[in-house]
């Protein structure tokens, strides 16, 4: 077995010394935060103070860009840090907390969307009982289901991650990935493995099959209605689509990349791959729904 390693700290090793061009990357990442926060802020805001936007649809979207608040949060306070020193350390607890974080609002993402995309079918493809069958209650506990199931089994994989024997502190991300730190491990981690892939085939796989099934049926619908129809379950998809494709795309994006020797790749390039899911989705899908959902859109700028 290799020497076993008892630092109470880990060592964040994907950053990039940019020299002169530091501070001016730190009041950018800072600016992005400050806007990530201020824009899901207004659109969660508005649907809670607006009572004509109590409705299923708008619910499902405040759940969307409070979970983008939470998930900005578990990052770039770390990250911004992290740009102003020589040293990148983290503790023990505080790599755990982080990976429990970010990967609780990877999850949260998905099974949202999830819970989005059946909101969608019902509209389209039971539109007579869509408001017996898609009330604003269900619509709450559909939320809260979407939270609580990602929470609950994602805090077996940290703990089951916390106990492991490691043979080493470095991890080769700028944040904390609960992969990164399995390899690290001294021990056979057959049981992590099982249960890693047993969780992401909850949290990521089984809601991406549902999505498209519910968007399959979708579009069988609406293939044979009018154009008008078409228009009308285009204009209410649109958004909820374009969120889930860049949420994808994202995703998916790290999860390949922590399949490849960092050493083989451009460091920039891995660092932007890393960063997808945690800055595009809580930065574009304000601006889909602000733009694209009148009501919300209009409530917001009566506050301006």
């Amino acid at each position: 077995m290799p020497n076993l390693t008892v630092s109470p700290y880990f060592n964040l090793t994907m950053f990039i010394n940019i020299g002169p061009y530091r501070y001016p990357a730190l009041t950018w990442c800072l600016l992005l935060y400050v806007f990530i926060v201020c824009a899901n802020l207004a659109v969660v805001q508005t649907i809670c103070r607006e009572k004509t936007l109590h409705e299923p649809m708008y619910i499902f979207v405040a759940s969307l860009s409070f979970n983008a608040l939470y998930g900005s949060t578990s990052f770039f306070p770390r990250f911004l840090l992290d740009l102003t020193s020589d040293a990148h350390l983290i503790s023990r607890f505080a790599c755990f907390a982080q990976i429990y974080f970010i990967y609780t609002y990877a999850a949260n993402e998905m099974t949202t969307l999830c819970v989005m995309a059946y909101d969608r079918y019902l509209a389209v493809c039971h539109p007579l009982q869509y408001h017996s069958m898609m009330t604003a209650k269900k619509a709450l506990i559909l939320v809260a289901l979407a939270w609580v199931f990602p929470v609950f089994i994602l805090s077996i994989l940290i703990s089951l991650s916390a106990t492991l024997p490691l043979c080493g502190n470095e991890i080769q991300k700028v944040f904390c990935a609960n992969w990164n730190v399995v390899k690290l491990s001294c021990v056979p981690t057959g049981v992590n493995n099982v249960v890693g892939m047993f969780i992401t085939i909850c949290t990521v796989f089984l809601p991406l099959a549902f999505v498209l099934y519910t968007y399959t049926r979708i579009i069988n619908v609406t293939w044979r209605s009018s154009a008008k129809f078409k228009g009308k379950v285009f204009q209410s998809c649109l958004p909820h689509m374009v969120s889930f494709v860049v949420y994808s795309v994202a995703a998916f994006s790290d999860i390949a990349l922590s399949r490849y020797k960092m050493e083989d790749l451009n460091r920039f390039l891995a660092i932007f791959l890393s960063l997808e899911f945690v800055v595009i989705p809580p930065l574009i899908n304000p601006l889909i729904y602000s733009m694209k959902l009148s009501y919300i859109r209009r409530h917001i700028f009566k506050k301006l």
